[in-house]
């Protein structure tokens, strides 16, 4: 199918470029979402609303005008990933989904989830470590050449950035089972996750010249336009990527001063009941 006009400009803000694929897969994602509320006795609410917001901010990310120009925009494709992985997929994290699927599937599925394989898969220095890699990878590296010339990997990488951000916000959050870790901690964990995205950014802001050959196949301007949309895409991670993780720590923050309050409340108890 044709790209999207070029060279962009705001007037293009109204521009949608809707794909099969990724569509199929929200569908997908939503039917399997009400199918699991309907086998468990009870669900709440607000988690089926988390999750339909989730897809809500997927499909802006991937069918709206930000989808549209992820292919010919460095800077634009950063958007998405940033909407992917530090929106969308935290969202998700309040939804639930495998929680949902562990209730759902009964006493099998239940079990599966405590096997050695998958409690690795979840674990929080697994699911840092992917991340930690994921994100240079995907940036730094000849996979966003491979990439830009292959329509599939594109999908893919949309998928892998959801994956990979549920599973890195996922215990950092603490609403699912087996992600009990003290609130205190959690920032820690997120913060320490930081450095990956400012390196990453800088890394990329600071390219002297095009570093992915696809681009120069494409009509999306001269070379020094390429380069500028590269700095700017670098400086969007570094920024943009900061900003949304010290946001993320806000909730992790009050959760954790209600922690602390009742925990005190607790000791105040049994010190009253001990007469001290």
């Amino acid at each position: 199918m044709p790209g999207p006009p070029l060279p962009f400009s705001w007037q293009h803000l109204n521009y949608w470029n809707v794909s099969l694929v990724p569509l199929v897969i929200m569908v997908i994602a939503c039917l399997l979402y009400a199918e699991g509320m309907r086998r468990v006795t009870t669900w709440p609410t607000l988690r089926a609303v988390w999750f339909v917001l989730a897809i809500v901010v997927t499909f802006f990310a991937t069918q709206s005008v930000i989808g549209a120009y992820d292919m010919v925009l460095f800077s634009d494709h950063m958007i998405e990933h940033l909407m992917l992985i530090m929106v969308a997929a935290p969202i998700f994290c309040f939804a639930a989904p495998l929680d949902l699927l562990r209730e759902a599937g009964g006493p099998r599925v239940d079990a599966f989830f405590e096997t050695r394989p998958l409690r690795v898969l979840l674990h929080p220095l697994f699911a840092f470590a992917l991340y930690a890699v994921v994100i240079p990878l995907t940036h730094l590296t000849g996979f966003f050449n491979l990439m830009l010339t292959h329509e599939w990997i594109h999908h893919s990488e949309q998928v892998l950035f959801l994956v990979v951000g549920y599973l890195f916000f996922r215990p950092a959050f603490g609403v699912e089972k087996g992600t009990q870790m003290h609130p205190g901690l959690r920032i820690v964990y997120v913060m320490a996750a930081v450095p990956v995205d400012t390196i990453t950014g800088l890394t990329l802001n600071l390219q002297t010249h095009n570093p992915f050959p696809a681009y120069s196949t494409m009509d999306v301007g001269t070379s020094t336009s390429i380069l500028q949309s590269l700095h700017l895409g670098g400086g969007i991670m570094w920024i943009g990527g900061d900003a949304l993780m010290l946001l993320w720590c806000i909730p992790i923050a009050l959760t954790w001063v209600r922690y602390e309050t009742k925990r005190t409340g607790e000791l105040d108890a049994e010190l009253d009941a001990l007469g001290i």
